[in-house]
């Protein structure tokens, strides 16, 4: 085998990309995965004090244990798994390195990164979808003071935020920001808070709005964001709320540029979704396979670990079904 060049290319080192370089592994394929952040980086960036949905036995993959303190484990529960698994199997990962090109030749692949070219005869793309926020669109959101992604509650202590959405990120920001202090307002653009909301979480956001000590507008959306307030269209008009900070968590979407650029066809409708076989995880692109959650287009709560990581086996196997690897 020459150098960078591989049987198996794998674009994203998620949960899902890691399970695919796991199974290319085991059914002695070169392989290597490109991720261009940490290990798992898109948990890496979910909210310090974030708490799965999932069970941790729904998170595991390729069978390896995961064991947690409570049944649903935290983020760095899950740092610390995926690490294990990454480090212990020697798992051929570039962290760090962003892919910028895929371009198909006669039978293989060529993959332009920030640090290298590769050449590999099939591409595994296990991007998810966190990487680009859904915008506003609205006047002030480039002001510094407006985030898309929240880390932790510490840093909002006795400010006046306004957090946009009905989500679980949103809701669990408000509820850890009001705790730590914070003037929390929640503008909700439906009528209630969201009914995927972690059932355990619910209850609480809810009691918290009714006795006011986290003030909600429902059916409503933020249309102007100024440096020391923001304007809010509600059922019974127009407002304008005192205003330190804002976290806008309104959804992420996957890097739909990306995927049209390697010549995959998306759905001409809203939701976007990719074009693949789903027996075989093989896009309209042959040799270009999609696993995870990028699967979903926009309907991004449709896949997850552990209805995903099943695509690890149902690739390898659709590529050991060809012939001339590498």
């Amino acid at each position: 085998m020459k150098d960078n060049w591989f049987d198996v290319l794998i674009i994203g080192g998620g949960p899902i990309g890691i399970a695919c370089g796991l199974e290319a592994k085991k059914k002695g394929l070169s392989y290597v995965i490109i991720e261009k952040g940490p290990i798992v980086n898109s948990l890496y960036n979910y909210p310090v004090n974030m708490q799965f949905f999932s069970s941790s036995e729904k998170l595991e993959i390729d069978d390896i244990p995961f064991i947690s303190k409570a049944a649903k484990p935290d983020r760095a529960e899950a740092l610390e798994y995926y690490r294990r698994i990454t480090t212990s199997n020697n798992i051929n990962i570039n962290l760090f390195e962003k892919v910028n090109a895929v371009t198909k030749n006669y039978s293989d692949f060529t993959v332009i990164t920030t640090k290298n070219k590769y050449q590999a005869k099939h591409i595994i793309v296990a991007t998810g979808f966190y990487d680009l926020p859904k915008k506003l669109k609205i006047e002030g959101e480039d002001l510094n003071k407006v985030s898309h992604y929240y880390k932790e509650p510490h840093f909002y202590a006795g400010q006046k935020l306004a957090i946009i959405g009905a989500s679980n990120s949103a809701i669990d920001a408000a509820l850890e920001c009001y705790r730590k202090g914070a003037e929390v307002s929640l503008i909700i653009r439906g009528s209630e808070v969201g009914q995927r909301v972690k059932y355990w979480v619910r209850p609480d956001i809810i009691n918290r709005i009714k006795e006011g000590s986290i003030k909600a507008y429902f059916n409503a959306e933020v249309t102007e964001i100024q440096e020391h307030s923001i304007k809010v269209n509600t059922p019974d008009g127009n407002i304008k709320l005192e205003n330190d900070f804002v976290l806008a968590l309104t959804g992420y979407q996957p890097n739909f540029e990306f995927l049209v650029n390697m010549g995959i066809k998306l759905s001409d409708d809203e939701k976007k979704i990719p074009e693949y076989d789903k027996e075989t995880m093989q896009t309209n692109v042959k040799g270009i396979y999609l696993a995870g959650v990028i699967c979903g287009g926009m309907e991004t709560h449709k896949w997850f670990i552990e209805n995903s990581r099943v695509h690890a086996k149902m690739i390898i196997k659709s590529i050991l079904s060809k012939a001339t690897l590498v």
